[in-house]
């Protein structure tokens, strides 16, 4: 089974929310992904689309 991941190749971090414009995870959350439990990432996962709505850049 695939490692569950919100990646999809948009690797940017915007500066002044410190998060990647792609995924919406923080550098910390990016390198800790593969430490996470499934039930923390797909915690994480659930706030991600909210914090990316959320962004300047959205619909960019």
């Amino acid at each position: 089974m695939p490692t569950l991941s919100p990646c999809n190749k948009t690797c940017i971090i915007d500066p002044k929310r410190g998060i990647c414009i792609g995924c919406g995870r923080t550098g910390e959350e990016i390198a800790g992904w593969l430490g996470y439990s499934d039930a923390e990432r797909r915690a994480l996962m659930d706030l991600l689309p909210g914090r990316l709505a959320a962004s300047p850049m959205a619909g960019a």
